[in-house]
């Protein structure tokens, strides 16, 4: 097609009616639209990945991980400063960075070399699209982590190899992909036994590690506080504790030379003891060191927790699955301020922030850590002492990234969780999250499946009034009403009937004192007997 003839009819105008930029306004729109064609053409001709027996690594691993927010505004108003992100961001990491230092910047600046990763997994039961999503998941645990994320593939086989978790043959391939692609490191969609790792890693010639540990890993990078940084420590030595390794002689601890027939110099027969009996020692005893520590601070917690109890403070605990929006939720209700990332496991410790119900009524909520499937159990067993916190709650707000490609995945994984800790006899409101980036029959199939739900945007705003309402209408109430009358002498009980656990029906002023109609709870009953008004 010429120009000439690309310019007849244009909008009802002649190409002497045009000028040069209009005509080449139209030739780059016409190529702009056969470029799109193409790209769509290609794509459709394409094989899904995971579809056949050895499945295949979707482009998207290539972009960015699925499972993290593709919101270009990540925080509100009600995220505050967002100072301990900034600390955060503060250690850079590069792709591409030479481990040669090139220029004092690098020092200056802290950078730090991405590591280039692989990920490996099996598809043994359910769907190409269940497998498909498990791998985008760890590609967001990874790029989470501190990695760039190269290639990923999956195995169709009912149960892994024993000697290397994947076959031989998709071993080898795995080689090929690893040295071609120029990655160091494997990442396993799985836990491997400690010969499964050793295997796969002869093969490789790379180093492996598996879900467990690359979780264990972004625990060990968020934990700030000094009860969470223990807790991780304790998992990490549990995971590394069967898992030492020994390289050859190094592992020996006995001394002298090869003297005569008996094999070893004067002082050093007998079976001594080897580095990995003594590594392991060691491990114990700061095992059993963290425990008694993660013991000690156990006494504060319950402390004020009993706190609470005894003033029948409610208790709403924010549970769900990592990156779902629990932190900014806290944000958007309380103002709390915490940190807010589009990273998974952000947020580790604890959040108490004190809050109110639209008629004044006082509770405190409590934003808790994330969880994801195959949580490690190692992890469930440090942080028991935190996730008692939900399981202390009078209600639970389960938040769901409707968003995900998988929420219902998402939702099962939590209450599995709630289940090893004791919490799901507690009421629960499903908190349908990002409803702005959700696709509408998803939320629609979401609301079906789930009675009691609210459907909010921590980010917009939408449906946070709803869900102070729900939260207004689940939590225990006072229950005890009561007519008094208080002098006007005493002005500090009116006063305190005002306070977040009291609820005024009625006040009036008459010529003895105050008259008030309250709903009060069953502690401060007994305290308001003297002032009960008599007809």
């Amino acid at each position: 097609m010429t120009k000439e003839n690309m310019t007849t009819n244009h909008e009802g105008s002649t190409g002497a009616e045009m000028g040069p930029a209009e005509i080449q306004a139209v030739i780059d729109r016409i190529l702009a639209h056969d470029e799109a064609v193409e790209s769509k053409s290609s794509a459709a001709a394409k094989p899904p990945a995971g579809d056949g027996p050895t499945g295949g690594a979707p482009a998207t691993w290539r972009s960015r991980a699925q499972a993290l927010s593709a919101s270009a505004q990540e925080h509100s108003e009600f995220d505050g400063d967002q100072e301990d992100l900034a600390e955060r961001h503060a250690l850079r990491r590069v792709a591409g960075l030479s481990t040669e230092l090139e220029d004092v910047t690098e020092v200056e600046y802290r950078q730090l070399r991405l590591e280039r990763v692989v990920l490996a997994g099996l598809w043994s039961d359910g769907t190409a699209q269940d497998a498909e999503n498990s791998l985008q998941e760890l590609a967001a645990l990874a790029e989470t982590a501190g990695s760039e994320v190269l290639d990923g593939m999956v195995q169709r086989r009912l149960k892994p190899d024993p000697a290397t978790f994947l076959g031989s043959g998709k071993a080898q391939e795995l080689k090929a992909v690893v040295a071609a692609l120029g990655a160091d490191t494997v990442i396993v969609d799985s836990e491997l036994s400690p010969s499964q790792r050793r295997g796969l890693e002869d093969i490789v010639k790379v180093k492996v590690i598996d879900r467990t540990a690359l979780i264990l890993d972004i625990f060990a990078q968020h934990a700030q506080s000094r009860e969470g940084k223990a807790q991780v420590e304790l998992a990490q030595l549990e995971y590394l504790l069967p898992r030492l390794r020994g390289w050859g002689e190094s592992m020996s601890r006995q001394a002298g030379g090869q003297v005569g027939s008996a094999g070893a110099g004067m002082g050093s027969r007998g079976p001594g003891e080897t580095k990995i009996e003594l590594d392991r020692r060691k491990i114990r005893t700061r095992m059993a060191k963290l425990r008694r520590e993660i013991a000690g601070m156990k006494p504060a917690r319950e402390t004020k927790r009993s706190n609470r109890r005894r003033n029948q403070v409610p208790s709403v605990a924010i549970a769900g699955y990592t990156n779902a929006g629990k932190s900014s939720l806290l944000n958007r209700l309380t103002d709390a301020g915490v940190l807010v990332e589009n990273a998974l496991f952000a947020t580790l410790d604890p959040t108490v922030r004190r809050a109110e119900t639209t008629d004044g009524l006082g509770y405190t909520l409590v934003d808790t850590v994330g969880f994801v499937r195959s949580l490690p159990t190692q992890l469930v067993e440090a942080f028991r002492s935190t996730l008692e916190e939900v399981a202390d709650a009078d209600l639970i707000l389960h938040v769901v990234d409707a968003s995900h490609p998988d929420p219902e995945g998402q939702i099962a994984a939590v209450r599995t969780v709630l289940a090893e800790v004791d919490a799901r006899k507690i009421p629960e409101i499903i908190v349908l999250n990002k409803a702005d980036a959700a696709d509408p029959f998803v939320l629609e199939r979401l609301r079906q499946r789930e009675p009691r739900h609210v459907v909010v945007s921590a980010r917009t705003g939408q449906g946070i009034d709803e869900l102070r309402m729900q939260i207004s209408t689940s939590i225990p109430r006072p229950g005890v009403r009561m007519s008094l009358l208080v002098p006007y002498d005493h002005g500090e009980i009116t006063s305190r009937l005002h306070e977040e656990d009291a609820e005024i029906l009625s006040l009036d002023h008459a010529e003895e004192g105050t008259v008030l109609e309250v709903m009060v709870r069953e502690g401060l009953a007994a305290e308001l007997e003297p002032y009960l008004r008599h007809e």
